[in-house]
């Protein structure tokens, strides 16, 4: 109880609103993995289906339409024949490349392998937890 007592609210501080905002788009899920991909190359739909395991059409196409309201993914129609529909990030998509490649770093030293297997995490940086 003494410990509340001498906690002082005024020295909480709220998070930052970029980081919300952040969080608010690409922590829904499928839409981190989404620009991930594209971030190595434009992807037509079918080809982004298939390099993201799980991910269904509907949600897929979901998150394709958020992502392109925030400005980070521009859709672009080949007429054809036969009529495809690529993806590609816009500028400010790509941008996002540093940040997404330090978060898959961090994710290997510090958050365990999917596939239970051990020695995918032998290589960690000097000074990361097990």
């Amino acid at each position: 109880m003494a410990a509340e007592q001498n906690h002082d609210s005024a020295a909480c501080k709220r998070v930052d609103d970029g980081i919300t905002r952040v969080f608010q788009l690409l922590g829904k899920r499928w839409s981190g993995p989404i620009v991930a991909v594209l971030v190595e190359q434009p992807a037509y739909f079918a080809d982004l289906r298939r390099a993201i395991p799980g991910i269904s059409e509907r949600m897929l196409s979901d998150r394709l339409a958020e992502l392109g309201a925030a400005g980070l993914v521009l859709r672009e129609v080949d007429e054809g024949p036969p009529l495809r529909v690529s993806y590609r990030l816009t500028e400010s998509g790509a941008a996002l490349e540093p940040a997404l490649r330090t978060l898959a770093e961090w994710a290997k030293a510090y958050l365990p392998d999917a596939s239970g297997c051990p020695e995918a995490n032998l290589e960690r940086p000097a000074g990361a937890r097990n």
